[in-house]
């Protein structure tokens, strides 16, 4: 993590953030479904396929959803003279629609539209990344954080664990931010991730493409 440039840290922890906050709002509106954390829909839709076949169905529906987006995600990264820019711009333009959706009162349309938009963010550095964090979920940034706290106190650098302690603490202040927003607006909160990520287009619109868009 502390090889990579610092837009490169700071454009994935914002991207964190963004998830956290997104799902805050899903899991708030959805009743206890995740719109980017995919493998506590998974749970649900285990338990679910013993317990109670419509919460299957739900975490069924989100989970495709989500890998949908991926795929579109990838698709538009792949395609685009500038990635992180493209997709970012997508994902601004898919979060925005579940807002709009939200204002005429389709509050499960809008948290589909809300996975469909974090399954593609996933694709804002591509497939080929070296970059050793998740952006919608944080196992493995916490795994990483973890590992690289043990390997501190024997051989390797004292403080390299924290780039990862700071990237998880981002989901989670995403997290209660969204928390706190959903109780004043309800999925009109969806505007905020919206804008936010389309602060984030723009600020990869004005990087050079060898920064913005150049393998990690």
């Amino acid at each position: 993590m502390h090889r990579h440039p610092s837009h490169t840290r700071i454009l994935a922890a914002s991207l964190a953030f963004s998830a956290g906050y997104v799902d805050a709002v899903g899991f708030i509106s959805l009743g206890g479904f995740f719109v980017s954390f995919m493998s506590g829909n998974s749970t649900r839709l285990g338990v679910g396929a013993v317990e109670a076949w419509p919460l299957a169905a739900r975490a069924a529906e989100l989970i495709a959803t989500f890998v949908i987006g991926v795929a579109i995600g990838t698709f538009v990264g792949e395609r685009a003279a500038q990635r992180q820019r493209a997709v970012l711009f997508l994902v601004a333009g898919l979060l925005s629609l579940s807002a709009v959706v939200s204002d005429f009162a389709f509050p499960t349309l809008a948290a589909i539209g809300a996975a469909l938009a974090m399954g593609a963010v996933n694709a804002v550095f591509g497939r080929d990344t070296s970059l050793p964090v998740g952006l919608t979920y944080v196992s493995g940034t916490l795994v990483r954080l973890g590992e690289s706290l043990g390997t501190s106190w024997t051989q390797g650098p004292r403080w390299q664990w924290t780039p990862y302690l700071l990237h998880w603490l981002a989901l989670v202040f995403g997290a209660a931010v969204g928390a706190a927003s959903y109780d004043q607006f309800r999925l009109n909160a969806l505007w905020a991730a919206a804008l936010w990520t389309l602060a984030m287009a723009l600020w990869c619109h004005f990087l050079p493409a060898s920064n913005s868009d150049r393998p990690l």
